[in-house]
């Protein structure tokens, strides 16, 4: 199984079980899973993108043996972004980066997110876009963060060549070009069965939000929506391997 959509480091705001590295690898590799994509949940606050890059390729070759992929972050809205990118591919080897435009100020619909997306593709690094990080209605006072607004991406995605993205934690995955999904914070009963019905299927890859969610509610989902054969492999690592080497949709 890939793991599509874990993190590394603390969440800011309370401590949660399994974000220890060693923690959350032991975890990992007794639910079957052979590789996790895995981003710091500092690159949501710190500033200082380049250490936080540093930080998450350190722990990931430090634990689990090859099994966490280090997921770099990278926020345009700092002036050494670009900088920041070229490490992430060419000091670090990642194959992805992963944004959070809510946390950091700026929208798709920017000219400087077409920048950096373009950029990225030019790279072959595909995107990963982190629709929310917490519900609104737990998050702290003094930090209110809407999720973020999706109506742009189709037509990034069709503008700019080789651009691959994948939406992470959002409850409502559809079917758009060269866009893929993981199903972590779709609710609801029979929802990952209804969407197994229709086109998106074929977009969706597994992704647990480890540590913020429980590992085994995305696992459990898979069970409830009763997906087996080519449909279960398809979410268990057949779509992320898609996604990672740039081929199909």
């Amino acid at each position: 199984m890939i793991d599509t959509n874990v993190y590394v480091s603390r969440w800011p705001f309370r401590r949660l079980p399994g974000d220890e590295t060693a923690v959350l690898v032991q975890k990992l590799r007794a639910a079957g899973v052979v590789e996790a994509w895995a981003g710091s949940f500092d690159a949501v606050l710190h500033r200082d993108m380049g250490a936080v890059n540093l930080r998450v390729t350190e722990e990931c070759r430090k634990n689990g043996n090859g099994l966490l992929k280090p997921v770099g972050c990278v926020n345009p809205m700092l002036p050494d972004w670009r900088e920041d990118l070229r490490r992430c591919q060419e000091r670090y080897g990642m194959k992805a980066i992963r944004l959070h435009p809510n946390y950091h100020g700026y929208r798709l619909e920017d000219a400087v997110t077409r920048e950096l997306l373009s950029a990225a593709a030019e790279r072959g690094l595909f995107v990963q876009i982190a629709a929310q990080m917490e519900d609104e209605r737990t998050q702290h006072s003094l930090l209110r963060v809407a999720p973020v607004p999706l109506q742009m991406l189709p037509e990034l995605t069709k503008t700019i060549q080789r651009l691959r993205v994948q939406v992470l934690n959002h409850p409502r995955p559809v079917s758009w070009e060269r866009v893929y999904w993981d199903f972590c914070a779709v609710e609801g009963v029979r929802g990952l069965t209804e969407l197994l019905k229709g086109s998106v299927a074929d977009s969706l890859c597994f992704g647990s939000y480890y540590p913020f969610f429980l590992w085994e509610s995305a696992a459990l989902k898979m069970k409830e929506a009763g997906a087996e054969g080519a449909v279960l492999e398809k979410l268990r690592a057949g779509t992320a391997r898609v996604l990672m080497g740039g081929t199909g949709r």
